[in-house]
């Protein structure tokens, strides 16, 4: 794959130029240096792929599941054959770590190993004389043309939460990938061809608010997936369904991670480190408000800023041995640096201050350090807005209570996390948090495949959840039948035509 042209729109099997005058850099985050095109697609270029997907749909709604399902095995194969050739796509557009990147095309090869088993999630319900001589059965039918428009965060992951359950479930797909990393895309595109996708099956445009109200709009789209911020999320959602459109759509966060005074405190340091601090903070499952109840609180702030002054930051296009990489672009560099002076202005205090990092060999690259905010009040910014960097604010509060008031007021509702060695604080914790994923111990909740992603309140918009089986029952529409079979003189009684031995 080559950049020197503009990033290439996958439409009915073939790899096209767009049909645009308007193109956005793709920039290396390392170096600040355009490596790339992304052409923004028209709303021709993406009537062009919803037509080749219906012309693709009937046969491919027609091949059997355990044939849609042998494909992606052989996608499975090819993508982990590649998959350190993708990841090192992803480490170059993104910024993140090449660990990182490797990490989440697995949890992406996750996604195809869970559609190779739709087969067994796709059957269907049957009662026998649910009344007198009447069965009743269901059975999952694909709903058509659907369509991902998908963040600049996991530019092969998140994808790939999407489109092999979509189209195990014999649906046609269509991928917006973000502008901003659209090669990731195209070369796993390329290993989907190869695994044998049938032409129009599975198709890539690019594009910006254009192509997405495009996609929103399309008459013959039925279903739209979305993950990206939450004001860009209600925005699908309210739009999409108002075209009649089925919608996930999963937002933004502000995760909460409460620290209890027995928690063990090297593995939760730990924890908060890796959640707060990897991916350089751009996740929506990231630890961004820690809760350190009662005394514990100098002691969390302490080790937190011992461990993040030691993390090496630097570049990521070379498979550099750092801790973490770049955020996404200028722009936004200069958005979470503007947090701080927020912080500072509003009475907060940087106790590690990621704005002194140097980085010699990515003097362009937008890099900012390990950040820790103290003495966070919960009417403070930072304590309640997405910030979407490696920023992490500290409230100290005095009881478990107190932490769970915290939960209540926050808009959001993804993820939270509670270090404890209590069960039953932990109990309480997961029964009562205000939130839709929980983790125990566990820095980052975010759930494997074979679970749905359950954000809550202004974190998801739709009633169907991605992942698991979910996102098979988002994919499908159900169809009940109702049998009854008549005795010969049934028959005769009720339908005079008819006689026994007549045909």
């Amino acid at each position: 794959m080559t950049t020197a042209k503009p990033c290439p729109c996958l439409i009915g099997g073939r790899w096209n130029q767009a049909q645009t005058e308007r193109f956005d850099d793709i920039w290396n985050p390392s170096t600040g240096e355009a490596i790339g095109k992304t052409p923004l697609c028209t709303a021709a270029d993406v009537d062009h792929a919803v037509q080749a997907a219906k012309k693709a749909f009937p046969a491919w709604r027609e091949t059997p599941v355990t044939d849609r399902a042998r494909i992606m095995f052989r996608f499975q194969e090819i993508l982990t054959r590649h998959a350190d050739d993708v990841a090192r796509i992803c480490s170059l557009e993104h910024g993140k770590t090449l660990a990182e990147s490797r990490a989440s095309v697995q949890r992406g090869i996750e996604m195809i190993e869970f559609a190779c088993g739709i087969p067994s999630l796709y059957t269907g319900d049957i009662v026998e004389n649910l009344a007198p001589s009447v069965d009743s059965e269901t059975v999952r039918h694909p709903l058509g043309v659907v369509a991902g428009i998908t963040p600049f965060n996991f530019p092969a992951m998140v994808p790939l939460w999407m489109y092999p359950v979509a189209l195990t479930c014999g649906n046609c797909f269509i991928l917006k990938p973000s502008p901003r990393v659209p090669l990731s895309s195209v070369r796993i595109g390329e290993l989907l061809l190869e695994a044998g996708i049938p032409e129009g099956v599975f198709s890539i445009v690019h594009g910006d608010k254009e192509c997405v109200d495009a996609l929103l709009t399309h008459p013959d789209i039925r279903a739209i997936s979305f993950v990206g911020s939450t004001k860009i999320a209600k925005y699908i959602y309210e739009t999409g369904t108002a075209h009649g459109k089925r919608v996930q759509a999963a937002g933004g966060a502000k995760n909460h991670i409460i620290i209890m005074p027995d928690a063990d405190m090297a593995p939760t340091i730990g924890g908060l480190i890796n959640s707060a601090f990897g991916c350089a903070g751009e996740r929506c499952m990231a630890g961004s408000l820690a809760i350190p109840v009662g005394n514990v609180a100098d002691e969390v702030v302490g080790r937190l800023c011992e461990r993040g002054q030691k993390m090496k930051v630097g570049r990521t296009d070379r498979g550099d041995d750092v801790d973490m990489g770049p955020v996404i672009s200028r722009p936004h560099l200069e958005r979470v640096r503007g947090y701080l002076e927020i912080a500072e202005k509003e009475g907060a205090k940087v106790a590690l201050d990621g704005r002194k990092i140097t980085v010699a060999d990515g003097p362009n690259g937008y890099f900012l350090g390990p950040t820790v905010i103290d003495h966070v009040r919960p009417e403070m910014r930072v304590a309640k807005e997405e910030i979407f960097g490696p920023v992490l604010a500290v409230t100290r509060v005095n009881s478990l209570d107190e932490a769970f008031e915290l939960g209540q007021q926050c808009e959001y509702g993804n993820g939270a996390v509670i270090f404890t060695r209590s069960g039953r604080a932990a109990r309480e914790f997961k029964h009562r948090f205000n939130a839709g994923m929980i983790g125990i111990n566990v820095g980052v909740p975010a759930p494997m495949a074979w679970f749905p992603f359950t954000g809550w309140n202004r974190s998801f918009f739709g009633d169907l959840h991605i992942q698991g089986k979910e996102g098979i029952a988002f994919y499908t529409q159900q169809r009940m039948t109702l049998t009854r079979w008549f005795e010969p003189a049934q028959v005769d009684k009720h339908d005079p035509v008819w006689r026994p031995g007549k045909s």
